[in-house]
């Protein structure tokens, strides 16, 4: 088959959960069909990314995405006097649309996937002017997007925050619903996102979309990190310009690292993702390295190869409190052989059993009794760490899960 696959962000280098998604997707579907790439790039996209991605597909094509304060403002502006979701509007492009129509129009193409939801209404306004028969259309919406508002309005102290969340989860429900209606085919990576979207469509069961349920995977035959003896780290690691990630750190911060403090006193806490907030950058004794003062808070923003403080660290923590999917940082840190500490949010939709694959905690107090316990008994670390990947490889390996999507995409 000859595919169009859509992506809002660039696939590569795999340095966030939706490139992970996307990224072994693509090279499975790459490996069996004709796949012609089109997704937005942006400034920051290492110049090496595109030269790997055609290696992968028939054909790459880019749309440049600026945002801007002025852009940011249009959009809400926009979605305050047409009832539309913000999140939505802020993605609308309309070069991204007319390339969209031009190359549907140049050539035929047997289905068009679309990778998460901002991509769904290109996809859509693609098929209905290509040159040939209506393609298949395919959208892997990863998670239900109204739940993250929605959990983030119950975790705000901010009562006109709160208000703008509570509008943006019914806006975002409301299209969610009307968008999956179009699609012949819709992906969701948990059993518990299925459900969610599932309030949004028709309750017989056999209207279209066709509901699928694919978890987000990665390379099970990766060797595992070489830690360092009596790590004293603790991590938090993904992109902090994403709200949830965000309000996660910063409840960590204020709430669950002075108790950690007070029981571990020479443990250092490095929190790593792209475009740190200023209260976070604040927060940073040290931002330089992973060879900080005792009870350092290192914020060094993005880097290009975390494993120094992979290998400094004794647990991996991931203190959400909103968000909906996979957290795809806990997958891969099972493939690295790192203990992890959750809360029940943070490893939703990941089929890993508490006290054995990883240490689930929902309180302050749980959390740093929890940290403490890793960071004084290596050994109960090495333990869930090896449980850990053992459930990877039995479960979220991408050369044996995604082959559900030949059910969807026939030799």
């Amino acid at each position: 088959m000859h595919i169009l696959f859509l992506t809002q962000i660039l696939p590569y280098p795999l340095d966030s959960g939706a490139k992970v998604r996307a990224s072994f997707v693509l090279r499975y579907l790459a490996a069996r069909h004709r796949v012609t790439l089109v997704s937005f790039s942006r400034a920051s996209d290492p110049p090496a990314a595109l030269a790997h991605l055609r290696t992968v597909c028939h054909a790459v094509h880019t749309v440049p995405m600026t945002r801007s304060l002025a852009g940011e403002a249009r959009s809400l502006a926009r979605s305050l006097v047409s009832g539309q979701p913000y999140t939505l509007l802020r993605d609308e492009r309309r070069a991204m649309h007319q390339l969209l129509q031009q190359l549907v129009q140049a050539e035929p193409f047997d289905a068009i996937h679309a990778d998460q939801l901002a991509m769904a209404d290109y996809a859509w306004q693609a098929s209905r002017v290509a040159h040939a028969s209506a393609p298949r259309l395919v959208l892997d919406a990863h998670n239900a997007y109204y739940l993250i508002p929605q959990r983030m309005a119950a975790a705000t102290r901010n009562p006109a925050l709160r208000l703008f969340l509570r509008r943006e989860a019914r806006l975002m429900a409301r299209a969610e619903g009307e968008c999956y209606r179009r699609f012949d085919h819709l992906l969701t990576v948990t059993p518990e996102d299925r459900a969610a979207i599932e309030t949004l469509l028709p309750s017989d069961p056999a209207a279209p979309p066709q509901r699928w349920t694919m978890p987000i995977c990665v390379d099970s035959a990766a060797p595992p990190l070489k830690r360092q003896p009596a790590a004293r780290g603790l991590l938090l690691l993904g992109g902090l310009h994403w709200p949830p990630n965000a309000d996660g750190a910063r409840w960590f911060l204020r709430e669950v690292w002075p108790l950690v403090r007070q029981q571990a006193p020479q443990a250092q806490l490095f929190i790593v993702g792209a475009r740190p907030p200023a209260d976070l950058q604040a927060a940073a004794s040290a931002r330089d390295s992973a060879t900080a003062p005792d009870g350092a808070v290192i914020v060094p923003g993005y880097v290009t190869d975390p494993q120094p403080f992979l290998a400094a660290s004794a647990a991996l923590i991931v203190p959400l409190r909103s968000g909906g999917g996979m957290r795809v940082k806990i997958v891969e840190a099972l493939q690295w052989g790192l203990p992890v500490i959750s809360t029940t949010i943070g490893c939703e939709g990941i089929e890993v059993t508490p006290g054995r694959d990883l240490l689930v905690a929902d309180t302050p107090a749980a959390l740093a009794a929890a940290a403490v316990q890793l960071l004084q008994d290596p050994a109960q670390g090495d333990a869930l760490a090896a449980n850990g990947r053992r459930l990877l490889a039995a479960r979220y390996d991408w050369r044996r899960e995604y082959t559900l999507l030949d059910a969807i995409y026939p030799a």
